[in-house]
């Protein structure tokens, strides 16, 4: 019998909620992430923020950039920058399709969520997304609407 809870489920440690608000996601990677050994354990107590944060493709090499880890106080002298620029680790055709998409599609890099997988690897979720314009989220925002509404209804009637 599989045992439940934290070893089965993926851990999340910061999630980019406003990311399917302000972008049509198309195709999603998984990523590892190199970090210093505070920055795991920072990472551990969940308080990192992607919000603000986007990733880019320089010199063949994939890079998280403007990601928040706060510095783990324990650690004294031998802390990290916070924001410093992280990178990723992709297979060269992934990068090849980021890159493309960027260059030639007009598409962003936007972190999705960073979580730790079944073997205790950071990893961060990026997708190739496009841009929502004004009309769109409003669409979207009139579609949520009426799904509750809908689901009221169908509460109070059923």
């Amino acid at each position: 019998m599989a045992a439940k809870g934290r070893d089965t489920e993926k851990r999340i440690a910061a999630l980019n909620r406003r990311a399917r608000f302000d972008y049509l996601i198309g195709q999603t990677f998984e990523a590892g992430i190199m970090l210093t050994g505070t920055e795991v354990k920072s990472l551990r107590g969940g308080k990192a923020t992607i919000g603000e944060s986007y990733a880019t493709v320089k010199d063949g090499e994939a890079w998280l950039i403007n990601s928040y880890i706060p510095e783990y106080l324990e650690a004294n002298r031998f802390n990290h920058e916070t924001k410093r620029a992280r990178k990723l680790l992709l297979h060269k055709r992934e990068i090849a399709r980021l890159a493309n998409g960027v260059n030639r599609e007009g598409m962003t890099i936007v972190p999705l969520k960073v979580f730790f997988n079944d073997q205790g690897r950071a990893k961060v979720e990026i997708a190739l997304a496009k841009g929502k314009t004004a009309p769109d989220k409003r669409d979207a925002e009139k579609k949520r609407d009426w799904g509750r509404e809908k689901a009221r209804i169908m509460k109070n009637n059923g």
